[in-house]
């Protein structure tokens, strides 16, 4: 089977994914910027070809049931994948990214059921919103921000000062993982509040 550019794009990303989490757990084995770097490189190029494939298919009338069954699966494997990546790396941050990776991996479960249950009772496609998207985009932020923030602050900010109360008051983790696990609870609510009344009618 010849596939088309999208599909070939999704199927990179998948490729790419064993690879991204590969360097987040190398990092101790080799020098730990460059883990951190590459493997942010990594997930965001990864990322890149999930907003591309996507304008791509639609743009072009490239929309194949292989892309609609393979490109949903590549985004969850993608940012889940390295979220537990992460989660099992960084000791400091596992209190509180256990949360995030609890609430991703929650949410995803559901609203995929969900689908599963307003297709069969209803032969609707449920697409994906706004609130899905900016859900997604705050995922990636914040897999990218655990991953880059100590290399930016070694590299551009001096120890002690800005470095210390950055770290210890607003660090660019923690904020971005509070607003991705933000936007992954509401997203999962909204799509509850439209279509959950197909799960009491399927009852």
């Amino acid at each position: 089977m010849k596939m088309n550019l999208p599909n070939r794009l999704t199927v990179m990303r998948m490729a790419l994914i064993p690879f991204c989490i590969l360097f987040i757990m190398l990092e101790g084995v080799i020098d730990a910027d460059l883990a951190a770097f590459i493997a942010a490189l990594i997930f965001a190029a990864a990322s890149v070809t999930d907003a591309l494939d996507g304008k791509i298919a639609r743009k072009y009338g490239l929309v194949t049931d292989f892309g609609k069954f393979l490109d949903p699966l590549a985004d969850k494997f993608l940012v889940i994948g390295c979220m537990l990546a992460i989660l099992y790396r960084y000791d400091a941050i596992r209190p509180w990214y256990f949360w995030l990776v609890f609430i991703v991996i929650f949410r995803e479960f559901t609203v995929t059921s969900l689908r599963l249950v307003v297709v069969n009772s209803s032969g609707i496609v449920v697409a994906a919103n706004m609130l899905g998207k900016i859900k997604t985009t705050m995922q990636i932020v914040s897999v990218l921000a655990v991953l880059m923030e100590p290399v930016i602050y070694r590299l551009f900010l001096p120890e002690g000062g800005a470095r210390d109360f950055l770290l210890q008051w607003i660090p660019l983790s923690l904020v971005s993982s509070f607003l991705a696990a933000l936007f992954t609870l509401l997203s999962g609510i909204n799509y509850l509040r439209i279509y959950g009344r197909h799960l009491t009618q399927s009852m």
